[in-house]
């Protein structure tokens, strides 16, 4: 793919100090960064919000990217975590303000489907980051992210075997805090 060979001239060109470098960079992942982020969020001033603070993370951290598994896969886990700190944020500013003014689950008269579906979700990821922390990160990154199971073995620094368990073991607790029983997740 000469997209995925562009991309990596210009990683490496930024990671050098080529401010042109890093401008395009960026440039070109906004889109993919965002894309990410809605997927969580299901407000768009949200996913703007988690991906400000993604492209953020992606820029003073390029250094940090090891090569371990792909540079769009190392960028999905930045943006699937920013989605999901924002989210957090945004549920701890509402406790603090609200005192039990507003039901704990969404009314389904006033939530679109998608946004409600995105809120359950949200909270699923939360609750299996308590009991399952170590399945959060692959899960995240196979069924949110749709990288292949071998990338995220790579780039988690698990063996494959272990990954595929921690993926079966998140979409057994997802579809438990869901109700769901015919395992179509």
């Amino acid at each position: 793919m000469d997209g995925d060979r562009d991309l990596d001239d210009l990683v490496t060109r930024a990671r050098d100090g080529d401010e042109r470098a890093m401008e395009e960079l960026l440039g070109r992942l906004r889109p993919r960064v965002l894309r990410r982020c809605a997927r969580f969020l299901p407000y768009n001033q949200d996913a703007e919000e988690a991906t400000q603070e993604a492209m953020l993370t992606i820029a003073t951290k390029l250094g940090d990217f090891a090569g371990r598994g792909s540079f769009v896969g190392w960028v999905t886990i930045i943006a699937s975590n920013a989605a999901r700190q924002t989210y957090r944020s945004m549920k701890r500013q509402f406790d603090e303000r609200s005192h039990g003014e507003l039901p704990d689950r969404p009314d389904a008269r006033t939530t679109s489907v998608i946004a409600g579906s995105r809120i359950d979700l949200l909270d699923a990821i939360e609750a299996l980051g308590i009991r399952h922390p170590e399945a959060v990160e692959a899960f995240v990154l196979r069924d949110l992210g749709s990288l292949p199971y071998d990338e995220i073995a790579e780039l988690t620094g698990a063996p494959l075997g272990t990954v595929k368990a921690r993926i079966h073991t998140a979409r057994g607790f997802v579809r438990e805090t869901w109700g769901v029983d015919d395992g179509n997740f």
